[in-house]
């Protein structure tokens, strides 16, 4: 009821604008992009505290005032799967991801920040997590509450990750949950929900998250479904398999009666990139059928995640140190060769999918492997006189990692189909970070810089795959619409003020594979819940950024 109040307040400052004094921020002339892929049309909008209040020829005053003419205005952009989780803590500015335009980071992809145990506080403090800052939260709502007190650009969401109350119950054991322990996970589910989580998400193709059966999924998805949450996923497998992991997908929706989204769709090794239609009519068979069934992507052709991607799920049960021993007896190592070798449908092998000479090393714990950053899989082979596959096993145990990769595995020709899907909306599937200090201690990915801005720069302004109003429509209410997010992700009276203003005939990406840390430019200005943090392309410091809840929180009742 105080919600309806508000929207009903807002709107009425909105049609007296023409008597309203003072606004706190005024934006003027600027060719309005306001979220639903119409037509643009010039006007002017006015803020006051963290909400829109009016769009429209606006007469009145302002604290302060931007003249937005010859740019583009739209919504605030959403990143549908942001590994911004530990990054905001070191550097709440959101640096590469602000400079684009985003305004909300969604996490959660198989692994949330909450709930946690003991066990898994232990393992964080040990491993360094979070740049040795205090854990000092147990629920995922509480890890959302501690960035924003700590101070964020960005607004922040997350996904409750399957994998994450899978460890919480069982830790990295390949067994299904007993039924006591699916009943305690499910309640997990149901306080993150209540938290504000804007569902379930899974990401099959890494142990421990491998060793859960499309069953227990349902059963988890089903509490999700209550709340009107969405179950998203890394699906089992993006590569031979893949048509068949649509299909679970699918069927976790229809049993557990709950939205669904792909992430970063993608056709995995050169064998498989034939498969685009099968996949879109797998989909929208489903939509047909009243499923509600996206999908998400990244702009490049490439992906980023470890090694253990190159090494079969049974191996990495109980966790690093369990895999590490493994590794280092003789006759596993062996067995492990053997099969990370031998192609499979069984697990997915990132490696074979992209071959030795497309696998780029990235990041490295340990600073004696660093002088290996840059370089290809097939060179740091070479250079030490070791197999492939002995090397990969090698820079594992002496890393006290999995070691951070890069595979170049998808064909520019899917990609660009895929961004054109009107289902689809985008993801850096990366941290949010600067250009200096402890970033610069390891490679990335470029996506982590210019994702969004390659939208905008290379997809509309240079390739024309799709057009400004939809690119926008599918940055900001798409993503907000599936995610069932409140009074965010359009241009109109009575939502939160996130709004970009940028040129669209500069915007661009700069981050490449041999230099990624380049920020992104042509995004002059961007508000996150009334307050500029991007003003004339430079940072303002300001953390004005929010939890952003979903469907299920226990706020929206109180």
């Amino acid at each position: 009821m105080q919600r309806l109040s508000l929207i009903l307040l807002l709107a009425l400052l909105g049609a007296c604008a023409t008597t309203t004094n003072t606004y706190d921020l005024l934006i003027e002339n600027g060719t309005i992009y306001d979220g639903n892929g119409g037509k643009p049309y010039q006007a002017d909008i006015a803020v006051i505290d963290d909400r829109i209040v009016a769009i429209g020829d606006i007469a009145g005053s302002a604290d302060a005032v931007i003249d937005a003419e010859a740019y583009a205005v739209a919504p605030g952009f959403i990143n549908m799967l942001s590994w911004a989780t530990e990054s905001l803590v070191i550097d709440g500015r959101s640096q590469s991801d602000i400079r684009q335009g985003v305004t909300l980071e969604v996490f959660g992809e198989g692994n949330s920040e909450g709930p946690i145990n003991e066990t898994m506080r232990r393992d964080i403090v040990e491993s360094g997590g979070f740049g040795g800052a205090d854990i000092t939260w147990t629920t995922l709502g509480e890890y959302l509450e501690y960035l924003v007190d700590r101070g964020v650009s960005t607004n922040v969401a997350s996904f409750i990750g399957a994998t994450t109350v899978r460890k919480h119950e069982i830790g990295y054991e390949d067994r299904a949950p007993t039924a006591d322990e699916l009943q305690q996970m499910r309640a997990l589910v149901r306080e993150a929900m209540e938290e504000g989580a804007m569902g379930l998400g899974s990401s099959l193709i890494y142990a421990p998250a491998f060793y859960a059966s499309s069953d227990e999924l349902v059963e988890l998805a089903k509490v999700v479904g209550e709340y009107d949450g969405m179950y998203i996923s890394h699906l089992r497998s993006e590569g031979n398999r893949l048509l068949e992991a649509i299909d679970e997908l699918i069927q976790i929706a229809r049993e557990g009666d709950v939205a669904a989204e792909i992430y970063h769709l993608k056709m995995a090794g050169r064998q498989n990139w034939d498969k685009f239609d099968d996949v879109v009519a797998r989909v929208e068979t489903a939509q047909a059928e009243g499923l509600e069934i996206t999908a998400d992507i990244y702009t490049y052709t490439a992906g980023s995640t470890g090694l253990d991607a190159a090494m079969p799920p049974w191996v990495q049960e109980g966790g690093y140190e369990a895999w590490r021993e493994r590794l280092m007896n003789p006759q596993i190592r062996a067995q492990v060769l053997e099969e990370m070798t031998t192609a499979t449908d069984d697990w997915e092998n990132l490696w074979l999918a992209s071959g030795t000479e497309g696998t780029l090393l990235v990041g490295f714990n340990n600073p004696e492997l660093r002088q290996y950053t840059g370089m290809t899989l097939a060179e740091v082979a070479a250079e030490r006189g070791t197999s492939d596959a002995d090397t990969i096993i090698d820079l594992v145990i002496e890393d006290g990692s999995r070691v951070q990769v890069v595979y170049f595995m998808m064909s520019e020709e899917n990609v660009a189909k895929g961004i054109a899907l009107p289902w689809v909306s985008f993801a850096s599937d990366a941290q949010s970070m600067a250009s200096e200090g402890v970033f610069l201690e390891r490679s990335t990915h470029p996506r982590a810089f210019g994702n969004f801005s390659r939208v905008l720069g290379k997809y509309v302004r240079e390739d024309q795959v799709i057009t400004l109003p939809d690119a926008i429509r599918k940055l900001s209410k798409l993503p907000a619409t599936n995610l069932k997010i409140r009074d965010r992700g359009e241009l109109a009276a009575g939502y939160f003020a996130d709004i970009v203003i940028f040129d669209p005939s500069t915007v661009s990406d700069h981050a490449t594979f041999d230099a990624p840390h380049q920020y992104s430019t042509g995004m002059e200005h961007v508000i996150v819940n009334g307050e500029p943090v991007i003003h004339y392309g430079d940072h303002t410091g300001a953390l004005p950024g929010q939890v952003v809840r979903g469907p299920g929180w226990r706020g929206w009742q109180d």
